[in-house]
């Protein structure tokens, strides 16, 4: 499968977590390609640079995204849009996105803001493990070799 890529948006993406997929992409002879805004100090061969504005990144990353592709975010919006391209997704915490549960996600996601927007706290990501790493190598490395 020489040729398949890996986006990943860089937005939010953990630097250990980048660093893994552009190995693992070596590794495979795949292509990689970062997006994020030009509000981040990113670049690269492969790196492209967007607006600012609000859902640039996730616009242009998936305009880009082709059947096959594997897209790494945190975004489950994205995500959805990914796999109704037939392309795969998974977080940089090595969680993959299954079609049949995606749903499920995007009404999980709509509580939590629904909550936020009436005076309830939710807590934030627990910060990054060795843990987080090492599941999100096997997961990308598990879509990679399908």
């Amino acid at each position: 499968m020489h040729g398949t890529r890996v986006l990943i948006d860089a937005d939010a993406c953990p630097r250990q977590a980048l660093a893994i997929a552009q190995e693992l992409c070596r590794e495979f002879g795949w292509n990689c390609f970062t997006y994020a805004s030009f509000n981040h100090q990113l670049s690269g061969n492969n790196h492209i640079t967007v607006d600012a504005g609000p859902q640039a990144v996730d616009t242009k990353l998936a305009n880009d995204t082709r059947a096959g592709d594997i897209v790494v975010t945190q975004d489950i919006g994205l995500a959805a849009l990914i796999l109704g391209k037939k392309a795969l997704s998974l977080t940089p915490h090595g969680m993959i996105f299954d079609p049949e549960r995606i749903t499920f996600h995007l009404e999980e996601r709509n509580e939590k803001a629904r909550f936020r927007r009436g005076g309830g706290r939710t807590r934030g990501p627990a910060a990054r493990t060795r843990e987080d790493d090492q599941r999100f190598a096997e997961a990308l490395r598990s879509l990679m070799e399908r």
